[in-house]
């Protein structure tokens, strides 16, 4: 039998499957979709088997055996490898990074050593100093260097001389660096009456183990009433005064018997979901939910765009079509991206569906998000949420797919394979004859063109539930406010709107897209800025760590008291983060209750989720954060939202920078006035002028379409087109112009070569990325503009396998991204 095997080695040369030879005793355990341990040169690595035959072309006296088998059953279905597939094609990947994707990073393994004894510890000839070694080994058949090195850490000279003379043989093998948890539990091997009796003997020379006895006892007998005992925790037991060694001695006496077991990791087990009911439909919401219904209960694919503004009730649509989802029988994945991913998201569906629900997430241990795929693989859940990666979770029988938010841009991974979770849902959804409904506000061009085209069925949703009016909206123009003398970063309107609210015990919601103190450190005698030495970006200062820190590549240095280039006193820090927003409020305010939110805030596990929680029970007056407020949360009390700078996204060079200033200002603009309190959004801005900025005061996502449409159109940007950007960087600059250059010519000939069918793309670059240094590598980029699909990938793929010399000799990097979100 023969194993063809994907194995990581994400190379040019070693992109396809491998053959090896099956030994006899794992042959039912190989199949496709199981990962195994295979020899790899001098190395043992880990593989895909991707297929299995009876012969192969190779001289099979050439083949090798693979080393070993990690999975009892596959962890990857046939139709997640097709998919694998579909993914290395599309996104221009190793097929081995691909299916890496697909499982969870706990199923990530690592190679380890092991020892094996050569001879039997009795074999004539064995030195005595070596036999306490060899016994070792020959009782446990094999041992892992770390633990044999921990049980002879006294003894090292013996371990020494057993491995010199020979006498273990040394392997490698494949490990999961992460198993399922056990814990060792203590249960009654006994009746009652039995280990009462014990228990009466036991009273007066061992009261520990007659304490236990008695809880046994009591236990079995409310058991035999209740359906049964199975047994106490043994780390519960010791907490409570009863020992290892008490328990030791009763499982001598075949009293009671020690379990190892699995225990779930599960990240809600302590918390409570108030149990929800379908609450009543408006009309919007019935009609936009019958031919999802519709299209599950036929299971015949249908992409669904559910264009709803904030406000309108999507979150109950996307409830009761998962339960029509159920109700027949099949699986639901809901994507939710990570920022909104709060516990309110989690809070309606686990109050919905209770344990049908698995939820993965970054904010979950990595033992915990493989206990919730594990759940997902074993089919005790119907139904996943989580962001970007669950669109991978391993259902067989799937029947709808929801990406809430689909305009987010943090549905499109940076890391190869660079994916957009959206087209996956698509795909799997064809696969499955699933209904996909794409929902959002404002959703992307992209898509809201396609549903005009007919691609999707567009699904409309107007008004707010019981007719609540959408947020007032003010326009501060900040530039008027310099010239009124007024150089603060808080307007007159915004700071009179906090103030009403403060007095009124209502909230709010504030909105800075910058963490830290200062977006830059300047000395104002020489123009001196601070920049990250590892790339090509200014540093950021952070008050209350009193560093400034590169976003980036993580370097940081200690505030400076003078200028490094001049020695100038002189040296401020200029522009407004979080941090300073917060001094400031403080000051004007005082006594006010501010919760910051941003990567600094919530970094520590849990955080999140005690912020909002905080907020909600009103124990601040404002929220203030990154764009991680603007999305998924919904406080009755919050009648203000305040944009400190709606510039932040405008000025970014990138073709979507309009389109993400919209969405980010209507988004938040959606957090007011929810429930019954009216609701009132200031948007302070240096470019009032800006039609995106206009258009969102006015709640007005077709005009802005419309309008953004056509500057597309115009400027040959999509959807009009298509776009795929190379990036290629290296630590050399005088290496990387030239190897530009050459992929760029070889791009161009191969575009020339493929024009005969129908291509037509446009190649700009190579020039200097917009960040054109990152972690001391130089940046250099080349884009491609193109319509129909014929061959873009595949030429992209040959152009960076003709600089293959570079890649593996000079360290040359070429990242290849299709439709990408980000141009920096």
């Amino acid at each position: 039998m023969i194993a063809k095997v994907i194995v990581d080695a994400p190379a040019r040369d070693t992109d396809r499957p491998f053959d090896y030879l099956v030994p006899e005793r794992v042959r039912p355990l190989v199949k496709p979709g199981v990962r195994v341990g295979v020899p790899f040169g001098p190395r043992v690595l880990q593989g895909f088997v991707v297929g299995v035959a009876e012969t192969t072309d190779m001289d099979p006296a050439k083949l090798k055996p693979l080393k070993g088998v990690l999975d009892a059953a596959p962890v990857v279905t046939a139709e997640l490898l097709e998919l694998a597939s579909w993914l290395s094609r599309k996104y221009v990947c190793p097929q081995y990074t691909a299916l890496a994707a697909l499982l969870p990073s706990a199923l990530k393994t690592k190679t380890e050593t092991v020892y094996e004894a050569a001879v039997p510890p009795g074999a004539p000839g064995t030195p005595e100093a070596a036999r306490g070694v060899l016994e070792y080994v020959a009782r446990r058949g094999s041992v892992s260097e770390q633990a044999l090195m921990q049980a002879f850490a006294d003894r090292a000279e013996e371990l020494h001389l057993a491995i010199g003379l020979g006498l273990l043989t040394e392997s490698k093998q494949v490990k999961d660096r992460l198993g399922a948890k056990t814990q060792l539990f203590v249960r009654p091997a006994a009746g009652a009456e039995a280990l009462r009796e014990a228990a009466e003997s036991l009273r007066r020379r061992a009261p520990k183990q007659a304490e236990l006895l008695e809880r046994m006892a009591s236990a079995e007998e409310a058991g035999g009433i209740a359906g049964g005992f199975d047994g106490e925790a043994l780390a519960e037991l010791a907490r409570e005064g009863i020992g290892p060694s008490a328990v030791k001695a009763l499982e001598a006496k075949g009293l009671v018997a020690v379990e190892e077991r699995e225990v779930a990791r599960d990240p809600y087990a302590n918390r409570r979901f108030a149990a929800s009911q379908p609450l009543p439909l408006t009309e919007a919401q019935a009609a936009a939910l019958a031919p999802v219904k519709e299209a599950i209960r036929s299971r015949a694919y249908a992409p669904f765009l559910l264009h709803g503004v904030t406000g309108s009730g999507k979150t109950e649509v996307y409830l009761q079509a998962m339960q029509a989802c159920l109700d027949a029988g099949r699986e639901a994945i809901l994507l939710v991206p990570e920022i909104s991913l709060t516990p309110q998201t989690v809070n309606a569906f686990k109050g919905r569906f209770g344990d049908e629900v698995a939820v993965m997430h970054s904010r979950l241990s990595h033992g915990e998000r493989y206990d919730e795929w594990r759940k997902i693989a074993r089919r005790q859940v119907k139904i996943a949420i989580g962001a970007r990666s669950a669109i991978f979770a391993p259902f067989t029988n799937i029947g709808l797919i929801i990406i809430d938010e689909e305009h987010e841009s943090s549905y499109k991974q940076e890391e190869s394979p660079k994916y957009h979770a959206r087209d996956v849902a698509l795909e799997r959804g064809a696969q499955h004859g699933a209904a996909v409904v794409l929902g959002s506000a404002t959703p992307s061009l992209e898509t809201y063109l396609d549903a005009h085209r007919g691609v999707f069925t567009l699904l409309e949703m107007t008004e707010r539930v019981e007719g609540r009016p959408l947020p007032e909206v003010t326009i501060v123009d900040m530039r008027q406010e310099l010239r009124d003398g007024n150089r603060a970063m808080f307007s007159n309107r915004l700071r009179e709107a906090i103030g009403e609210r403060l007095e009124r015990g209502e909230q709010t919601v504030l909105l800075l897209n910058r963490r830290g103190y200062a977006t830059f450190v300047m000395c104002r005698s020489c123009g001196y800025t601070a920049q990250c030495p590892h790339c090509d970006i200014t540093l950021t200062y952070h008050r209350t760590s009193r560093h400034s820190r590169c976003h980036y590549c993580g370097y940081t240095e200690r505030e400076a008291s003078q200028c490094p280039s001049c020695q100038s006193e002189h040296i401020r820090h200029f522009g407004a983060g979080t941090q300073r927003v917060e001094e400031e409020l403080a000051k004007l305010f005082p006594g006010i209750r501010v919760i910051r939110m941003d990567v600094d805030t919530t970094s520590q596990k849990g955080a999140h989720e005690k912020l909002l929680a905080a907020f909600r029970d009103k124990q601040a007056d404002v929220l203030l954060g990154t764009q991680m407020v603007a999305k998924g949360l919904d406080f009755p009390d919050v009648t203000l939202v305040g944009v400190i700078s709606a510039d932040t996204v405008l000025r970014i060079p990138d073709f979507r920078a309009a389109e993400r200033t919209f969405q980010l200002l209507t988004q938040v603009a959606g957090r007011a006035g929810r429930h019954k309190l009216p609701g009132e959004v200031v948007v302070q801005t240096y470019t009032p002028e800006h039609y995106s900025i206009q258009f969102a005061a006015k709640h007005d996502f077709r005009g802005f379409a419309r309008r953004e449409l056509l500057s597309r159109r115009e400027l040959g940007y999509p959807p009009y087109c298509r776009l795929a950007l190379a990036t290629l960087s290296h630590e050399d600059i005088s290496r990387l112009v030239p190897c530009s250059e050459r992929f760029a010519t070889e791009l161009k000939r191969r575009f020339a070569e493929r024009r005969g069918d129908g291509l037509a793309a446009e190649l700009l670059g190579p020039v200097p990325s917009p960040i054109p240094k990152l972690k001391d590598r130089y940046r250099f980029q080349c884009m491609v503009k193109y319509r129909g699909d014929a061959g873009v990938a595949e030429a992209l793929r040959a152009s960076a396998d003709a600089l293959g010399e570079d890649i593996r000799k000079a360290k040359l990097s070429i990242q290849l991204d299709m439709d990408p979100q980000m141009l920096m």
